[in-house]
């Protein structure tokens, strides 16, 4: 098996997942700090001013910010982030009221950052930054050596916080991202695995065939090439007697051989009908699909089914295989309902699931016109399409069954009811 290289983890993904949410946060707290700091300010010029500066962080979010994000491209987030520190430094320089942009700040530093070392010296350049902003807005503030240390400790305190957030939130999305990837190679390793193995089985298999075919028909036709040849040679010799001796061993050769054949085409049927009736291997389908798929299925008839004849049960247990992965792979189903029945010497299988239904351009695929020929090769009929309240059903009934309904009653094989169903189901 090719071992596979796992993918590189790209961070930003785990954000750019959330790119939504970020919006509204940005837009909202964009919006709260304008309208506070146009109020705040003492002259319509610097209302302006603050109102322009934060319409131009929006627009460079755009243009820049959101559209590097969505490309992976660093050039773009790093330009936004350039822009993003000078809008916040103008915006606190004008009022204190800007220090709510803080909030946007620190986390879309982290947001748009690829690596640790760029998040914290982003995050140190725009406290640095808003620190001095503090400083230009109000010289007369810090007037001592101890308003100087205050003014430290407190943005030095918001930028720990800031850094220790960012660094704790970067690490859980590396953890989700590796995880993803792991599980990816996972399922890739899987699907690999799964298809050697059914490469070998195939192998295996055409071998044992071809085996069966050496030790059985091929040497039966081989018996009728030599008994034909005598048969010639003697009627060659006008003898008719021996001549017609060999023509009645060539016809029970061939019998012989029909037989054979017979016999491997049975020996290749479905593993599931050799443990028991079409009623026990439907049932094991239904537990198994519930199983896997958490797809809640409801049986109905298996008791009352009794036996059915092996080219019929090979017929609607192919069926009912193709369906439920229909169900699977397209309805998006909760329930499904499997139900089997008499209605005289026919049979009659239908598998309704609650789903989304076919849609009005549904084209038939591979697997629907594989059954529609092995029903139409019984002498039956296939319906598909719409349930009663919505969903898909498929419909198979099959003619002319001719083992009795009762003869599973009496040879003890008929199906009880699955755990999880009620009697009435089973």
């Amino acid at each position: 098996m090719t071992r596979r290289t796992p993918r590189p983890v790209a961070r930003h993904e785990f954000w750019v997942r959330a790119l939504r949410g970020w919006d509204v946060g940005f837009y909202a707290i964009t919006a709260v700090a304008g309208v506070s700091i146009a109020i705040e300010v003492r002259s319509l010029r610097e209302a302006a001013v603050a109102v322009l500066g934060l319409a131009a962080l929006v627009v460079a979010y755009l243009a820049l910010g959101r559209r590097g994000a969505q490309r992976g491209d660093v050039l773009l987030t790093r330009t936004y982030l350039a822009v993003l520190v000078t809008v916040v430094v103008l915006e606190v320089g004008l009022s204190e009221l800007g220090s709510v942009l803080l909030f946007v700040g620190y986390s879309q530093i982290w947001f748009f950052a690829t690596r640790r070392l760029e998040g914290v010296l982003w995050s140190v350049l725009l406290t640095v930054a808003f620190a001095a902003a503090i400083v230009v807005r109000e010289p007369g503030a810090i007037a001592t050596v101890a308003d100087a240390a205050e003014l430290v400790g407190q943005v030095g305190t918001g930028l720990v916080f800031a850094i220790a957030l960012g660094l704790w939130i970067t690490w859980v999305s590396e953890q989700s991202e590796e995880r993803a990837a792991l599980v990816e190679e996972l399922g890739a390793a899987q699907a690999e695995l799964a298809s050697t193995h059914h490469a070998s089985g195939v192998l295996a298999e055409r071998a044992r065939l071809a085996q069966e075919i050496h030790d059985t028909l091929a040497q039966g036709f081989t018996s009728v090439v030599m008994l034909a040849q005598a048969a010639s040679a003697e009627l060659a010799r006008d003898r008719v007697g021996p001549a017609t001796e060999r023509v009645g061993q060539i016809e029970q050769v061939a019998r012989d051989n029909l037989a054979q054949a017979r016999a491997l085409v049975a020996a290749f049927g479905p593993p599931e009908l050799e443990r028991g009736t079409l009623g026990d291997a439907l049932d094991r389908l239904a537990a198994r699909f519930e199983a896997e798929t958490h797809v809640r299925v409801e049986v109905d008839g298996l008791r009352e089914l009794g036996a059915v004849g092996p080219e019929h049960a090979v017929v609607l247990l192919r069926a009912a295989q193709e369906a439920l992965a229909n169900v699977r792979k397209h309805a998006d189903a909760t329930v499904v309902r499997l139900a089997v029945g008499r209605d005289g010497d026919d049979v009659r299988l239908e598998v309704v699931d609650d789903g989304r239904g076919l849609p009005a351009d549904a084209v038939e695929g591979v697997g629907l016109r594989g059954m529609r020929e092995r029903v139409d090769a019984g002498g039956g009929t296939l319906e598909v399409g719409s349930g009663p309240g919505g969903g898909t059903r498929v419909a198979v009934t099959l003619p002319h069954d001719t083992v009795p309904a009762t003869s599973a009653r009496d040879d003890g094989r008929a199906t009880g009811p699955r755990p999880g169903t009620t009697g009435e189901d089973a």
